[in-house]
């Protein structure tokens, strides 16, 4: 390799070597060519696909399909691999949906079952107390001698004080005041104030709120009023010490007709479950803690109960 020295570097005493560059037009030919390689695979790939779909299995056309399938074996595994994992996130996705689904429709037909339960045992225990009777003037039931009318909750509680919403249908849509408020997990209050497009709807949790119910396993009455100290838990109150009221008990509504007067909510509403049953000595009745199965907190569109007329129910 030719060394050149010129003046300045001769009078230091330094060589300098010259490395002659690569050109680049042949770096852009070896670039080309490789991606001339990748484009005609691609295109016997597509040439021989073709093929396969139009010729038969012992055609003359397999042998070299044969051949092409092995030299893009090696593609076809990179593809495979690289989109493995992508088919394994949209199968755990699809199945995670259907899962959902499936326990939303779950959730909703033991819903329907519990009310259905519900119904069965009030028809059981007021037949056998009426039996003997040729007509009763009763309470109403849930839902029979009621007509429901949606409404979107437009005003949730301002405070913990203040447990109530307001809904955007009234009274032009036949919504008066002490009508019942449901959703189809349970009670939610009562309505307490009707404009001709609004009502405002008192919750069950409201520290002035009470509605008289039942255990629907023994029949043990009392008071469902909001639990001191909470903010969603409710207290069944005024339950005699011999009545036997266990922990997950379902507690519902009991509705009463007496000398004309019923009481405000229907019977057979569920209203939430047993979570606490204890007694001191000092104390008249028991106290048993219910969890609701409303979520008050997350409403966001209830069903206003308007009565029908009173009803006979014959023996």
């Amino acid at each position: 390799m030719p060394r050149v020295r010129s003046a300045r570097s001769a009078a230091l005493g330094v060589t300098v070597r010259r490395i002659p560059a690569t050109p680049l037009s042949q770096r852009s030919a070896g670039a080309l060519r490789r991606r001339l390689v990748v484009g005609s695979l691609v295109l016997l790939a597509l040439v021989l696909i073709t093929f396969s779909f139009r010729s038969s299995q012992d055609g003359s056309v397999s042998g070299v399909q044969s051949a092409g399938a092995t030299v893009l074996r090696p593609f076809a595994i990179v593809v495979e691999r690289v989109a493995q994992p992508f088919r394994d996130a949209y199968n755990w996705a699809d199945s995670l949906l259907d899962a959902r689904s499936e326990a939303v429709r779950l959730r909703e037909e033991n819903r329907q079952l519990l009310q259905r339960a519900i119904q069965n045992e009030f028809a059981i225990q007021e037949n056998a107390y009426l039996r003997k009777q040729l007509h009763y003037l009763g309470a109403k039931s849930f839902p029979r001698d009621f007509t429901g009318v949606s409404a979107a909750v437009i005003a949730r509680p301002a405070g913990a004080f203040t447990q109530s919403i307001v809904v955007d249908e009234g009274s032009s849509s036949g919504i008066g005041v002490d009508d019942p408020v449901v959703t189809p997990d349970g009670l939610v209050g009562v309505v307490t104030r009707v404009t001709s497009g609004s009502a405002r709807v008192q919750l069950l949790t409201d520290q002035q709120a009470a509605a008289s119910a039942v255990d629907v396993r023994t029949g043990a009455s009392g008071i469902v009023r909001h639990a001191q100290g909470t903010r969603s838990t409710l207290a069944l109150d005024r339950v005699r010490k011999q009545d036997v009221i266990k922990e997950g008990d379902v507690i519902v509504t009991a509705g009463w007709h007496v000398a004309g007067l019923s009481s405000v909510y229907p019977k057979g509403v569920l209203i939430g479950r047993v979570t606490s049953v204890g007694e001191t000595d000092t104390d008249l009745y028991q106290q048993v803690q219910i969890d609701p199965f409303v979520d008050f907190g997350a409403l966001d569109s209830v069903l206003v109960l308007v009565p029908r007329k009173s009803h006979v129910i014959a023996s």
